[in-house]
């Protein structure tokens, strides 16, 4: 089996970008130990800090994230950097090459419950002299790699640096990942969808009525049986439709006026539509696609709609439908 730096080299990746995916890839290694040694170690629980979003950061949370950092403040190639714990750019380097941004430890709150986290990471390319906000507001179109790590019974790196999406998995003795899919792909039809369906009733009506349609079955207009599946930390549901196909959304919804979606742009919804675009599969906000996004601030949300290619085409068209003369399911 090729390692990562074998394919690397075969895809003619340039040694600072590669050196940089290499220090991603050892420091999830670190994470997964981290991960591994939870309750044993003291990791687990939340503390008693909040991140610019609000939410309450766990130990782990804070730990993944000082990881990453200092890994990337050592690498060199790394001008600076965007953190879903951080409320503010961090500056790395005056002479690096690449903004990354990330998210530590996606599905945190499956941390206690020793379920699916993962890191998810977006590199983007340096501009301007100085270092600011601004200097990340790239679209998604911009990112020169992204992926994920993936701790679970096998810790997964999937990755992409425009060439399709590889996917190694970390040899338990070796310590190396090691290449067990060359190519991704999403099959373009499905019968797996995964949304949270406590938020039903929030929903746009577009989404109520596709979602009310998948679980009518045979006997509603699909005429096909769908299953659910949902394992609330997107990198798990995420690998799940690379993997064998499905459609993955967290959709618009009105629960609190003020934050009407749930995932973040740069560092979530942006490197996740990447791998699924070079996997075949389609991403979208539910109107326009996510990687055309031109982003307002490193901390913007979007609504998410991702997976095999007709499935999610068939949910846009209901997005295209008018609802303004029906009532809400």
């Amino acid at each position: 089996m090729q390692t990562l730096a074998q394919t690397l080299k075969n895809q003619q990746v340039n040694d600072s970008l590669s050196q940089l995916i290499f220090t991603l890839a050892d420091t999830s290694k670190a994470i997964s130990q981290a991960v591994r040694h939870g309750a044993l170690a003291g990791l687990l629980g939340a503390t008693e800090q909040e991140n610019v979003q609000g939410e309450t950061q766990k130990k782990l949370d804070i730990i993944t994230n000082d990881m990453l950092k200092d890994a990337l403040k050592a690498d060199g190639n790394v001008r600076g950097l965007a953190s879903e714990e951080e409320d503010d750019v961090v500056e790395v380097s005056a002479d690096g090459q690449y903004l990354v941004c990330f998210d530590p430890l996606d599905g945190s709150s499956n941390i206690d419950i020793n379920s699916l986290v993962g890191t998810i990471f977006s590199v983007l390319p340096a501009q301007g002299d100085e270092l600011n906000e601004q200097s990340f507001l790239q679209s998604g179109r911009k990112q020169l790699a992204a992926g994920y790590v993936l701790y679970g019974p096998s810790t997964m790196l999937a990755m992409t640096t425009g060439q399709g999406v590889q996917l190694y998995t970390l040899h338990p003795e070796t310590n190396e990942f090691l290449l067990t899919n060359e190519a991704m792909s999403i099959p373009k039809d499905t019968g797996e969808f995964a949304i949270n369906m406590s938020n039903q009733r929030f929903w746009e009506a577009p989404m109520q009525t596709y979602i009310a349609d998948l679980l009518l079955g045979k006997i509603g207009p699909r005429e096909k049986a769908f299953n659910m599946r949902w394992i609330a930390a997107m990198v798990g549901d995420v690998h799940r439709v690379l993997s064998r196909g499905g459609i993955f959304t967290y959709p618009t919804d009105n629960k609190n006026p003020n934050k009407p979606y749930k995932l973040r742009l740069m560092y979530e919804a942006n490197p996740m539509s990447l791998l699924v675009e070079q996997a075949g599969g389609v991403a979208s906000t539910g109107y326009e696609n996510i990687l055309d996004i031109e982003p307002s601030e490193i901390h913007q949300r979007v609504a998410v709609v991702l997976g095999s290619a007709n499935e999610v085409e068939t949910c846009l068209e209901y997005h295209k439908q008018d609802y303004s003369q029906e009532p809400q399911l």
